[in-house]
């Protein structure tokens, strides 16, 4: 028998809980204005680290119908995850009853899952022994609780995955919740990624790698991609989620069609642990193969939410990447990274950024880079510096890639 055709995938609901908002307006309203999310860490467990700033997620998140007691029991990852995706199902017009339960799914990817919860009760277990560990520690620490907690509220009985690949795993996760869409295996996920690692022992480390930046002085400017001065990204956390649906299961149920994901793949670069292959090699191939599994022209292209995180190598070698994929068409492609603004998600970026990919095709509006005083001539790109740029865009592409070399890019286009 011939292979079943493949099945069109849309997006039909948006939700997240970043350092610029607590929701999708918030954020895209903060993100256009071009304004920073990052600020100082308070707190006495932040003194004597070496980096004393990142991009934090402001005030109590709406996570809907959770109690006190039940909001104790869950990590903070867990909680920005709920918020995020109460909003996405209620964007979808997703009601009990209105879809089939066992047709779908939860894909909801994090680098780090519930650590604070692993390092508080290490705490605990030192000073006072045994029993001083919770009994909720484990459920509450586990990689995939945030995505088991969203289809527990929302009676989701299909496939749940956690997708954990470093900064690439919210990417990933929508990528392969299209999959699992376009071969027929389900009808709906809710999918992207989460994040709560804004914490003194990862901030630590970091530090201590030399990824971070040392802008401590004016940290809403710390975070400058592309730009000659950038010395290193900046911490930050949230959660970003997406409502997936096959095109005929959305037409069906009289969703708003917001936006289609054309295209996805995924590389790895099988260099270093933590650096990326210098000429971006890797994500090369990756964004060409997203563009042929999406069946777009380079021409086609109109913008790009870039990865670029603000590291020397990092940008540089993205850069490179999208030169070696898009030729001299590179220079009249705007190119913007909103890690200017909120910071580095790890594995909440992917999704957010293809939110914000989301938005900018419906309104016709790119977000900037901010912060890109002094372009770096070894990344010369079609740059939207300093302020949004009005731009009738049809197709847009996103990148996210991660340590171990792991690269994801979606290909994303205008309902």
């Amino acid at each position: 028998m011939p292979p079943s055709p493949r099945r069109r995938v849309v997006i039909t609901g948006l939700g997240c809980v970043t350092p610029l908002g607590n929701d999708v307006a918030a954020t895209w309203d903060a993100a256009v204005r071009g304004e920073s999310g990052i600020g100082p860490l308070e707190g006495a467990v932040y003194e004597g680290l070496p980096v004393r700033f990142a991009g934090s997620v402001r005030g109590e998140v709406d996570a809907g119908d959770v109690e006190a007691k039940e909001r104790r029991r869950l990590d903070r990852v867990t909680l920005f995850a709920l918020a995020a995706a109460r909003e996405a199902a209620a964007d979808a017009g997703l009601r009990p009853g209105g879809f089939d339960t066992d047709r779908a799914g939860v894909a909801l990817g994090s680098a780090i899952g519930g650590l604070g919860t692993i390092l508080a009760n290490h705490v605990g277990f030192l000073s006072g022994g045994p029993r001083r560990v919770s009994p909720f520690a484990i459920p509450m620490a586990l990689a995939n609780m945030p995505g088991a907690v969203v289809a527990i509220k929302h009676g989701l009985r299909g496939p749940n995955f956690a997708h954990v690949s470093a900064c690439a795993s919210g990417a990933h996760a929508l990528g392969e919740a299209a999959r699992a869409i376009e071969r027929g295996d389900v009808d709906l996920v809710v999918a992207g990624g989460c994040e709560a690692a804004t914490l003194p022992f990862v901030i630590a480390g970091f530090a201590n790698m030399q990824a971070l930046s040392r802008r401590g002085h004016e940290p809403a400017r710390a975070s400058r991609p592309f730009d000659e001065e950038r010395e290193g990204f900046v911490m930050a956390e949230g959660a970003g989620v997406l409502v997936l649906e096959a095109e005929e299961h959305a037409r069906a149920r009289g969703a708003r069609v917001r936006a289609r994901l054309l295209g996805y793949a995924a590389t790895g670069d099988a260099t270093h642990v933590a650096a990326p292959d210098e000429n971006g090699e890797g994500a090369r191939r990756c964004m060409a193969l997203a563009l042929a599994d999406a069946d777009v022209a380079t021409g086609d292209v109109h913008y790009v939410n870039a990865h670029a995180t603000s590291t020397p190598a990092g940008d540089l070698a993205e850069a490179r990447a999208l030169r070696a994929v898009f030729g001299a068409a590179i220079d009249a492609l705007p190119v913007s990274s909103t890690k200017s603004m909120t910071g580095h998600l790890l594995g909440a970026a992917g999704a957010v950024e293809a939110i914000l990919c989301v938005r900018a095709l419906e309104t016709g509006v790119l977000p900037p880079t901010v912060n890109l005083d002094r372009p770096d001539p070894e990344c010369a790109l079609d740059h939207v510096a300093h302020k949004a740029r009005e731009a009738a865009a049809g197709v847009a592409l996103t990148n996210a890639f991660g340590f171990g070399g792991t690269n994801s890019s979606l290909v994303l286009a205008r309902a």
